[in-house]
């Protein structure tokens, strides 16, 4: 068992606020790849079995050996490093309080356990953080699917008023002012210049080494089938049966066909509809329509939905049977994915689907959790139950 685990590892805040304490150790970007990650010519590539795979996820409805989406990938480790340091650093945002994990964090899946997320001055987000595991083989970003790539959808929590609330300019003044950011980005790009793009390209770099694929379910697809018992077995073949239908907008390996889908899913009590895509595109067939997410790490994540609706996975997946559209408000018509029908699954299915989707529970490649960051200021998210490696971030 521990040979085929083995073979599968996939591989400043505003000058008004005072200058950020000085942090004496002298800090070095590591020079070695993440786990599950392999060097070629000074840059990281994924190491992983789906890699060896033929045939495509789009090409029907996840088979267990089906190859994975194109993943962001080919940065240097120190690029991936400064990403990393920088991604729980609150000197990022507006008042020197939040940082990316304060909606990210590791020991809720990166995401963070709420309903909506909770931004500067305590200002309430319109939707759920998702989790940011696997966000690297994603095409379109945010639950409205606005974004095209992890550059773009980091502008959006950065500079928001009411998430990071932090600007361009000011962003640019904290760090270069900094007494260890101009050496970090020296070691990540050769010179010391600190520039917007450099700084989306390292937090780019570190979110896209947040690679989820050696669950219990992995093992089970490429061949270690005792890794399952027989409930989780049911469960699959549930979640891939033409009943259930889950897997056909949930496709694995990745778990997400990365598409829009009208699911009709309620609002939390006394809140609207929420527009979704329709409030980008300005498509009334999208009205209500989101992107369907990954279920990679789904049990770490709850609430579940755009807006936290469901608190657990079995409220979640006892939606899909309760009706096509029977969660719609009165008065909208929306135009609902062919998917969403009544399967009439029973009690003992529910459950099934339920231990099924715990299979794809996999922190394996966590990433080393600062006890520090080079602002000096407090790291976002991280605990001393949480930090992997106190000493790794020098």
């Amino acid at each position: 068992m521990g040979v085929f685990r083995q073979v599968l590892l996939i591989g400043l805040v505003a000058l008004t606020l005072g200058a950020p304490s000085k942090v004496s150790a002298e800090w070095q970007l590591s020079d070695v790849c993440p786990a599950g990650f392999r060097p070629d010519q000074g840059r990281c590539y994924l190491q992983s079995l789906y890699g060896d795979y033929a045939s495509l996820q789009n090409s029907g409805v996840g088979g267990l050996k089906t190859g994975l989406p194109p993943l962001r990938e080919g940065f240097t480790p120190q690029q991936i490093d400064l990403g990393r340091l920088m991604f729980f650093d609150p000197l990022l945002s507006g008042d020197g309080t939040l940082a990316c994990s304060s909606c990210h964090q590791p020991s809720k899946g990166f995401a963070d356990g709420r309903g909506v997320s909770v931004g500067i001055n305590g200002q309430l987000a319109h939707r759920s953080a998702p989790s940011l595991w696997n966000v690297g083989f994603l095409k379109r970003l945010f639950w409205d699917a606005r974004a095209s790539s992890l550059e773009e959808q980091m502008e959006g929590p950065l500079y928001s008023p009411i998430e990071m609330g932090n600007t361009r300019a000011q962003l640019l003044t904290s760090l270069q002012q900094n007494d260890n950011y101009p050496s970090l980005f020296k070691q990540a790009y050769g010179d010391p210049n600190i520039g917007l793009d450099r700084i989306y390209t390292a937090i780019t770099a570190f979110e896209a080494s947040l690679v989820s694929l050696n669950s219990r379910y992995d093992l089970y697809a490429n061949g270690v089938h005792e890794v399952l018992n027989q409930d989780e077995i049911e469960g699959m073949n549930v979640f891939r049966s033409f009943v259930a239908r889950c897997a056909e907008c949930h496709t694995p390996p990745a778990f997400t066909n990365q598409q829009i889908a009208v699911i009709g899913a309620p609002e939390p009590e006394g809140r609207p509809l929420d527009s979704g895509v329709q409030g980008v595109s300005g498509d009334a067939s999208q009205r209500g329509g989101f992107k369907v997410p990954t279920l990679r790490n789904i049990e770490l994540s709850a609430p579940y939905m755009h807006s936290g609706r469901f608190a657990t996975l079995r409220e979640a997946v006892a939606f899909y049977t309760g009706g096509r559209g029977h969660a719609v408000p009165a008065g909208e018509k929306l135009s609902l994915h062919w998917h969403i029908w009544e399967p009439n699954l029973t009690d003992r299915e529910l459950d099934l689907l339920v231990a099924f989707m715990k299979t794809l529970t996999d922190e394996s490649f966590m990433p080393v959790l600062p006890s520090a960051v080079p602002s000096g200021l407090k790291p976002v998210g991280v605990t001393a139950s949480t930090t992997n490696n106190p000493d790794a971030e020098h």
